[in-house]
């Protein structure tokens, strides 16, 4: 399970409550691009329309850019393949207040491509202190115990 491209400001921004996995469709160009590890998850987010999950905002940039389709737009909407017992699931969370849909990342699984999606909520500025708080604190932890059993 390799993964190809990962949402690192999602888990400093967000506090996450719950993961799903779910296949997404592609064309074979915005394949071989992410295997490749080209492609940003940077704003992106997951969107429910009708009955069917999307992937909106993720940019995953052509194979060949000069080999491209004329209309082909890297930032388009890109169906989740997902059940219907877990599409409602998603609509009721989202419908809740303060949760988002956000994509966490993109990794194979044997052949396929799947997305890991997670349901958020957005963390307030003190709770972002504190997350780099301690971030230091189990840095400078891991620093002096290095220096303490290398001597």
């Amino acid at each position: 399970m390799a993964t190809l491209l990962e949402n690192k400001k999602a888990t400093f921004n967000y506090e996450i409550l719950e993961k799903f996995e779910a296949g997404v469709e592609l064309f074979g160009h915005e394949v071989k691009s992410l295997r490749g590890k080209r492609g940003s998850l940077d704003g992106s987010y997951v969107g429910i329309r009708g009955n069917e999950g999307f992937l909106l905002g993720a940019d995953i940039p052509p194979y060949q850019p000069k080999n491209r389709l004329e209309d082909y737009d890297s930032r388009r909407a890109r169906r989740l393949l997902l059940s219907k017992s877990e599409i409602k699931a998603l609509i009721g969370k989202e419908k809740s207040k303060g949760l988002t849909l956000v994509p966490l990342s993109v990794y194979t699984k044997g052949r396929y491509i799947k997305v890991s999606v997670a349901v958020v909520r957005g963390k307030k500025k003190f709770d972002k202190r504190q997350t780099i708080k301690k971030r230091d604190t189990e840095r400078e932890v891991r620093r002096s115990l290095k220096k303490h059993f290398n001597l």
